[in-house]
């Protein structure tokens, strides 16, 4: 049990890593778009469109990190099971139809903590993009 409990510390630590690693690529390339973002409706849309399905991708990238490792070590048989019952795990929807074996539970508890954490992460980046275009728009507007 320990041993899983520390693969699920590791897997965390690579989220923490892949999220970071991936804020860091939006953030140096997303203010010229939010400064133009700001001058119309639409391309405001655009950008907010394009940052959720960055951070979605974040989150899949994250989830298929877990699955593999389920899949790969054993605790889930086949792939397919293995990404659903991360995706369903991470993001604390549970819907308990698969289960992880015994030792590997306290690992299934620490990926939807993980989960959490990025997506209150993932929210806080959206927000800061959106004060940010919002500033934009009221220095055009004045």
């Amino acid at each position: 049990m320990v041993a899983r409990l520390l693969i699920a510390c590791a897997l965390m630590a690579i989220c923490v890593i892949i999220h970071a690693g991936g804020m860091t690529a939006a953030l140096e390339n997303l203010p010229p778009f939010v400064a133009s973002a700001a001058r119309s409706f639409w391309r405001g849309a655009r950008l907010f469109i394009m940052v959720a399905i960055w951070i979605v991708m974040l989150h899949l990238f994250e989830i298929s990190v877990w699955a593999l490792v389920y899949f790969w070590r054993g605790a889930i048989e086949d792939v397919q099971t293995a990404f659903y019952f991360s995706a369903v795990t991470y993001t604390t929807t549970g819907y308990g139809d698969v289960l992880l074996p015994h030792d590997w539970r306290l690992a299934g508890g620490v990926e939807a903590l993980t989960g959490i954490l990025m997506c209150g992460w993932s929210t806080a980046f959206f927000f800061a993009i959106v004060s940010n275009f919002h500033e934009h728009r009221n220095r055009i507007e004045d």
